[in-house]
C-alpha cells in the first residue's frame, strides 16, 4: 500500500504541514483578528501551519493590514496578490498553486467560520483515510447564529440540485471549509473565478470517487449590513453550474501520465468490459496488475484470492485505494518498471503479471519483462497488452507518451528476450482503428473527444461481435508469455 493512501500518521518529523487559504477582498475590519486567531489554534495532527492570503486587489486597506501580519509572522504568513479584482476562486487558485502542505483548508477572510473547528476537520484524515472533508453548517454543531430564512433555504436548494447531480448527500454544498489532500486538490483543474467554484470542485471530487466526509461546525453568519458578499445572483449561477459541471469531464490538469484520457476511458464502461472479457480467462488467482491507473480494469478483474493494483502516480494510487475499501483482497502498491525497487519484495509470489497499455511507456522494455518476470511464479503467465501499427503513431500517442507502437515481431522479440516462452498473441479492437487514425493523424487532437467516445461506447456490444470480421490489422495486441518452469 502507498504512504500516500493510508491515514495520515502524525509526529516526529513526518508530522503533516497544513496549508489555510485565505482569499480578501476588502476585509480590512476583520482579516486581522481572523488571522491571529488562525495563527493562535492549536490542532492535533498539524505540526505545522503555512497561512497563504490572497489579497484579491482589496481598495479598502486590507493588504496594509494583512502586510502588518505577515510582518509579525514571516515564518507562518505568505501574502500573494493580485493586481485585479477576479473572484473567489481565482484567488483559491492561486493559493493552490503556492501551497506546500500535506492538507489544504479554504478560510474565509471575515469571522462566520471559527478556526478551533480545524481539529474536526483534520481528524478524518488521520483516522479514516479521508481524501476531503468539508464542514457542515447544518449538521449539530456547538453553535449556529440564527439568521436568513430564504437564505438557508437558498442554500438547501443548491445542496439538493449539486447532491442530485453527483448522487452525494452532502448537507451543505456551499460551505468554506473543505479541506482536501494536498496533491488530489493540486491535480484538479479549477476553471471557476467565483463562488461556483464550490459547484465545481464537488462535481469533481464526486466524479473521481473521492473518500469525502462531512464534520458538524459551528457557524457565526453575518448580515448583508455587516459586509456578506454572496447574493442570491450567486446562487442562481451556482444553480447553471450544477448542470455544467454535470455535463463537464475536466478532472485532471494535464500531466505525463495522461490522466486526462485515462479518465475518459474509464467513463467507457462498456469498452472496458470487453478488454476485460478478453484477458480474464487468462488470470490465476493471485494476480499483478501493473499500471493500473485509475482501476478501469481493476474493478473489473476483482476478486481474486489475491489482487495487487500498482502504479507510479500518486493520484492514481488514491483512486485505487479508494477502490479497495471493503475488498480485503485488493492491495494497493507503488512499483515502477524501471526500477527494481519494490520487485524484490513480492518475487515469486503471483501466479499471473497483468501489464497493459504500460510497456511501450518504458525505456527499457527488456529489464521491465525481466521484473515481472522475476514477480512470477515458475510457469506464471504474462498478460501483456500494447499498441500496435508504427504506421498509426500520432498525437495521441504522443499526449500518453508512447515510446513507440509495436509490431507482433518486436513484442515478440522483447518477451524471448526477457526469458519468456511465448504462448500465444491476438489481435484486439480492429473497430477504433478509422478513428484512432483520423483523430490521431487527420486532426492531430491529442484527447478524445467526448461526443466520439460516448457514441462507440454504446455501440460496443455490436462492435465487438463485428472486430473479427473486419480486414484490417487491430489497434492492438494481446500476448500471454510463459516464466519456464
Amino acid at each position: 500500500m502507498s504512504e500516500e493512501m493510508r491515514p495520515l500518521s502524525v509526529g516526529g518529523e513526518a508530522g503533516l504541514r497544513l496549508s489555510a487559504i485565505v482569499p480578501v477582498f476588502n476585509e480590512r475590519y476583520l482579516v486581522g483578528e481572523m488571522l491571529r486567531r488562525l495563527l493562535a489554534v492549536s490542532i492535533p495532527g498539524i505540526l505545522e501551519l503555512e497561512i497563504l492570503v490572497v489579497d484579491d486587489a482589496s481598495t479598502d486597506g486590507s493588504a496594509e493590514i494583512v502586510d502588518a501580519v505577515a510582518s509579525e509572522h514571516p515564518d507562518q504568513v505568505r501574502v500573494l496578490r493580485h493586481e485585479e479584482n477576479q473572484g473567489k476562486g481565482a484567488a483559491l487558485r492561486t493559493g493552490i498553486a503556492a501551497a506546500r502542505g500535506d492538507l489544504i483548508v479554504f478560510q474565509d477572510a471575515d469571522l462566520e467560520y471559527d478556526p478551533r473547528d480545524l481539529a474536526r476537520l483534520v481528524r478524518p484524515f488521520l483516522e479514516d483515510g479521508a481524501d476531503v472533508v468539508y464542514g457542515s453548517r447544518f449538521l449539530s454543531g456547538d453553535r449556529r447564529r440564527v439568521l436568513y430564512f430564504r437564505h438557508t433555504l437558498g442554500n438547501r436548494l443548491i445542496t439538493f440540485m449539486s447532491n442530485w447531480a453527483t448522487d452525494l448527500n452532502l448537507t451543505d454544498v456551499e460551505t468554506c471549509y473543505k479541506m482536501f489532500r494536498g496533491p488530489l486538490l493540486k491535480s484538479i483543474p479549477i476553471r471557476s473565478n467565483d463562488f461556483r467554484v464550490e459547484i465545481e470542485l464537488t462535481a469533481k471530487l464526486a466524479k473521481r470517487n473521492c473518500r469525502l466526509f462531512e464534520v458538524p461546525i459551528s457557524y457565526s453568519g453575518r448580515t448583508y449590513r455587516e459586509g456578506k458578499k454572496i447574493g442570491w445572483k450567486d446562487g442562481f449561477k451556482a444553480l447553471l453550474a450544477t448542470g455544467r459541471f454535470w455535463l463537464v469531464d475536466d478532472l485532471y490538469k494535464e500531466d505525463e501520465y495522461g490522466g486526462m484520457i485515462l479518465h475518459a476511458l474509464e467513463r467507457a464502461q462498456r469498452f472496458n468490459g470487453w478488454m476485460a472479457d478478453a484477458v480474464r480467462p487468462m488470470l490465476g488467482s493471485r494476480v499483478l496488475e501493473i499500471g493500473a491507473g485509475i482501476g478501469n480494469l481493476t474493478s473489473l478483474l476483482v476478486p481474486r484470492d489475491r489482487y495487487l493494483a500498482s502504479d507510479i502516480n500518486s493520484a492514481y494510487l488514491a483512486y485505487l485505494q479508494n477502490l479497495s475499501v471493503g475488498k480485503p483482497y485488493l492491495e494497493v502498491g507503488l512499483l515502477d518498471l524501471e526500477k527494481d525497487a519494490g520487485f524484490e519484495a513480492v518475487a515469486g509470489q503471483f501466479d499471473t503479471v497483468i501489464c497493459l497499455n504500460v510497456l511501450e511507456h518504458v525505456q527499457d522494455p527488456v529489464a521491465a519483462l525481466q521484473r515481472m518476470r522475476g514477480a512470477l511464479q515458475p510457469g506464471g503467465r504474462l498478460v501483456v497488452y500494447v499498441p500496435v501499427g508504427p504506421y498509426l503513431y500520432s498525437s495521441l500517442d504522443e499526449a500518453l507518451g508512447h515510446r513507440c507502437r509495436y509490431t507482433a515481431d518486436s513484442l515478440k522479440a522483447e518477451l524471448e528476450t526477457a526469458g519468456f516462452q511465448v504462448e500465444e498473441t491476438r489481435p484486439f479492437n480492429r473497430v477504433s482503428v478509422p478513428a484512432w487514425w483520423f483523430n490521431g493523424k487527420v486532426l492531430r487532437r491529442r484527447s478524445f473527444s467526448r461526443v466520439q467516445l460516448k457514441l462507440f461506447d454504446l455501440m460496443v456490444p455490436i462492435l465487438r461481435r463485428l472486430d473479427r470480421f473486419l480486414p484490417w490489422p487491430s489497434l492492438g495486441l494481446i500476448a500471454v508469455a510463459k516464466k519456464p518452469q
